[in-house]
């Protein structure tokens, strides 16, 4: 393994197993420590992309450009794919929820909203009367604001999977292969959590095989707003904008007949073919241009 991949997995990898260590000493995921440290965890792949950039030597703002920090060379695009991407994602997340519906994977309550109700009540918040007005309101907020909320600590991840170790990646694979190693090694990196049940906590640590399939897919979206614009921005407001719409778009079921979290929604097996179909069709219909690698060259050490 070359030496800027390896500062990068390391630093990545090895920071977030350290952040999500007190939820394997006490709690799990149901640690009041849960969110914080996840949270924290997202920026581990910046500082890996940091540590690779500091052993570099590169200016910065030629080590920003590289990594997809800035615009790209067509802001237009880029500005259109932002849009795209802030829209077609919760398009994707509730078609994903209504088809599991259609092929009766899942039931939904429109009516009475109980699965929002006992999620509520899990928490010990006050259930208000008018449980249709809360479930819109999350719902709308989720898609105004949602991805500027979770774009600080989205760009920590993206920053990494996309802005660096992707280019990197595609300077000794192909376009595909690269999207789905890129995408398979963010799946891996989630496995403090994913070894917990997160995400699926019906297959306990199963999850942790079973999310990488999903980034996989994901990634490929992601990857290719990355590499079409040169710039990793339209990728935060797309991953930004599924952490904050996929949640409440599945609380949309019924308590009665809970959802199977590995079939329904976006990130089971029904958002899996979406996913599958999205990508395929992106890269199919608009081809990608492959990226300088960011990873200028190591100096050599000065002899003594």
């Amino acid at each position: 393994m070359k030496r800027p991949l390896l500062i990068f997995i390391v630093l990545a990898f090895g920071l977030s197993w350290a952040a999500a260590l007190p939820l394997w000493l006490d709690g799990g995921l149901a640690s009041p420590l849960m969110t914080g440290l996840a949270t924290l965890m997202m920026f581990t792949p910046a500082v890996g992309v940091l540590g690779v950039w500091a052993v570099s030597r590169a200016p910065f703002r030629e080590w920003a450009a590289l990594t997809g920090l800035t615009l790209g060379e067509r802001k237009k695009r880029t500005g259109a794919l932002v849009l795209a991407a802030w829209l077609g994602v919760p398009l994707l997340v509730f078609l994903a929820v209504g088809l599991s519906a259609a092929v009766g994977l899942v039931s939904l309550d429109l009516d009475r909203f109980s699965l929002l109700r006992a999620a509520l009540e899990a928490r010990g918040m006050a259930v208000p009367a008018d449980l249709g007005t809360v479930a819109i309101l999350q719902i709308v907020v989720a898609l105004v604001a949602g991805p500027v909320l979770n774009a600080i600590p989205v760009l920590g991840e993206e920053w990494g999977w996309r802005g660096w170790l992707l280019p990197r990646l595609l300077s000794t694979n192909g376009t595909v292969a690269a999207l789905l190693m890129s995408g398979a090694i963010w799946g891996l990196w989630h496995a403090p959590l994913t070894l917990l049940g997160y995400n699926y906590p019906s297959l306990g640590s199963w999850a942790a095989l079973y999310f990488i399939g999903f980034c996989m897919l994901f990634g490929v979206l992601l990857g290719w707003l990355r590499l079409r614009t040169g710039s990793v921005w339209p990728a935060v407001v797309a991953h930004g904008s599924l952490n904050a719409v996929a949640p409440p778009a599945l609380l949309l079921g019924n308590a009665a007949a809970p959802p199977n979290e590995v079939l329904i929604g976006i990130t089971g097996l029904v958002g899996w073919v979406l996913l599958a179909v999205a990508g395929a069709a992106l890269l199919r219909f608009s081809p990608l241009r492959r990226p300088q690698p960011a990873t200028p060259p190591v100096p050599e050490p000065e002899p003594s």
